[in-house]
């Protein structure tokens, strides 16, 4: 092939070449938008945000808040028989504060011939533990207040939902001549059905020193339990019946027999159920 005609295939190739390229630009510039701004930092993370907040209301997430809030728990208010003898018993709580701080009122007792027996009622501050979930820890004072002489103790514990659903609420208190005592109470609600509850439940109290004027021995001094059928007419009013059974135990045990009361004590119980 001469050089003339080697310079017109190479144009022509050239001219085609051009011809494609223009071409390729042409199409991409149809189907492709317009430049896209490439997401920031700052806009990734809002788009990340409002992902992970779009379940809560507004797409914002929950806040503490400081709205003074209350309710109160008799889970106990009942009669108890054994056929012969006759007794009340309340237990009851209530709160007032925000998520973080609370107030807590607690009393329980027993009334029994129109005179009041056992009967302590607390105040005590109480804020959520953050290391230890579904729990929190209270502190404050508690008093001795029925028919035997009062006696003042300060108070310090944890209360909450242990694993398994089991509400725990065990109290260590001090006072003064070193004086020193402890509560356990435990609890656990087993469905048989959305409206009937078999409620387990026991509370076990314990002194350091002997206290003849309240009838008190050192060491495990008694062991209150017992079993709780009820029926929620509303989750807020629910009437109960069941078996209690009440012991004095040790040195505690020696001085109800020395003073002709009851050691060991089972007994048919009703009652009611109230919280709101």
């Amino acid at each position: 092939m001469s050089r003339g005609g080697v310079v017109r295939v190479l144009l022509f190739a050239l001219g085609l070449s051009l011809g494609i390229l223009f071409a390729t630009r042409r199409s991409c510039a149809q189907t492709v938008p317009e430049a896209q701004s490439v997401p920031t930092v700052d806009s990734a993370l809002s788009m990340m945000k409002s992902a992970a907040y779009a379940g809560f209301p507004g797409g914002e997430p929950p806040v503490m808040d400081n709205q003074i809030l209350w309710g109160f728990l008799f889970d106990e208010l009942e009669g108890r028989t054994n056929g012969t003898e006759n007794e009340f018993r309340w237990d009851g709580q209530g709160w007032v504060g925000t998520d973080m701080n609370k107030l807590w009122l607690k009393s329980e007792g027993f009334v029994e011939h129109g005179v009041m027996t056992d009967g302590d009622t607390e105040a005590l501050y109480d804020r959520p533990i953050p290391f230890l979930r579904y729990f929190d820890a209270q502190a404050g004072v508690r008093y001795d207040l029925d028919s035997n002489p009062g006696r003042t103790w300060g108070a310090i514990g944890v209360q909450g939902m242990a694993p398994y659903f089991f509400q725990f609420e065990p109290t260590f208190y001090f006072s003064d001549h070193g004086r020193v005592a402890g509560k356990i109470n435990a609890s656990y609600d087993i469905r048989i059905t959305q409206r009937l509850i078999a409620q387990p439940q026991i509370e076990l109290n314990f002194y350091n020193k002997r206290d003849q004027a309240r009838g008190i021995g050192s060491g495990l001094s008694e062991l209150d339990t017992g079993l709780r059928i009820r029926y929620e007419i509303t989750r807020k009013f629910a009437p109960y019946i069941g078996f209690a059974y009440n012991q004095s135990c040790g040195q505690t045990g020696m001085i109800v027999r020395s003073e002709g009361g009851i050691v060991h004590d089972p007994r048919f119980i009703f009652g009611t159920r109230i919280w709101y």
